[in-house]
């Protein structure tokens, strides 16, 4: 199996509901372990005992009879999917800061694969055009997840036959060589097509008039530069399709995803030369996030596979 062992770390609000219906689901598909994970309550300054409820923000107090009723309210929260799924699943609670708990415990436990929703709150197609959309937690914990995290914004419509059609966006950094691998063994184990693909950013090149030759040499060259650093390591895998477009990054990226029918698009956490522990999110992964109708996984070392 791909996937063996899903963390799902859910904020206990709708934000977290897409998620949690991809990661029940996975876990069925898959036969895997999964663990319900929540940080219930950030700690309140000094010496006080009372924690700040992740959920509503009132103080509380993080004794046995709360951890109870958060228990409850997120059984009754997921019921559905709990109901739905056949495989046994662990509820696991905490008070801290989300982020450092989430990441304490999947080194802890070494999942496979770790499911979020994009931020606390619901995602309002209609509202949240703002770059804030991958919440603080979510940005802690995909840049130092010790695997792939797989941020969900919207309800995903493609996903009920597992992954069938997988994107890998890349723009040949050293962190997409890590979502490389990812993103084919994906492919390669679950049977699915993969589309290798790359967007000549017209952003960068502002200023400078190419006509239709030039563009055209370009994109050969993007294509050898995809045939020298991936196809050459496919390995027998031979269901990959090369797109190679020109324009903003993000929106071809998208392009693609829609006319190929994604289930899962596959992206490097960021793009720079930064560590992987200094480097922040990126932006073309954090709109693709915001507007995809599939799961977007964010992979940041190369250890994820």
């Amino acid at each position: 199996m791909l996937f063996k062992n899903i963390l799902f770390a859910s904020s206990g609000t709708a934000g977290s509901d897409n998620a949690a219906k991809l990661a029940f689901g996975l876990a069925e598909k898959q036969q895997a372990e999964l663990t319900l994970y929540h940080c219930c309550g950030v700690p309140s300054r000094g010496f006080a005992t009372n924690v700040t409820d992740t959920r509503s923000g009132s103080l509380e107090q993080p004794d046995e009879a709360y951890q109870e009723m958060v228990r409850e309210e997120l059984n009754t929260a997921y019921a559905y999917q709990i109901e739905a799924c056949t495989r046994p699943f662990r509820m696991e609670l905490s008070v801290g800061m989300p982020s450092t708990e989430i990441l304490r415990y999947s080194r802890q436990i070494k999942p496979d694969l770790i499911v979020m929703g994009a931020s606390s709150a619901a995602s309002d197609p209609n509202a949240a055009r703002m770059r804030s959309i991958v919440g603080n937690t979510v940005r802690a914990v995909a840049k130092k997840a010790p695997c792939p995290v797989l941020i969900v914004n919207r309800p995903c419509t493609t996903c009920w036959h597992l992954f069938s059609n997988i994107v890998f966006c890349t723009d040949f950094s050293e962190a997409a060589n890590h979502a490389f691998r990812f993103a084919l063994n994906t492919a390669r184990q679950l049977n699915a097509k993969l589309y290798i693909t790359h967007a000549v950013d017209i952003t960068s090149i502002q200023g400078m008039t190419m006509d239709q030759s030039e563009i055209e040499r370009h994109a050969e060259q993007m294509r050898e530069k995809i045939d020298k650093l991936y196809l050459s390591r496919l390995d027998g895998f031979a269901n990959v399709e090369v797109i190679v477009r020109e324009g903003i990054p993000y929106v071809e990226i998208l392009k693609v995803a829609r006319e190929n029918e994604a289930d899962l698009i596959v992206m490097a956490h960021h793009s720079s030369d930064l560590s992987d522990d200094d480097a922040d999110i990126g932006s073309t992964v954090e709109q693709v996030v915001l507007r995809s109708a599939c799961p977007v996984a964010s992979v940041t070392r190369p250890e994820a596979r």
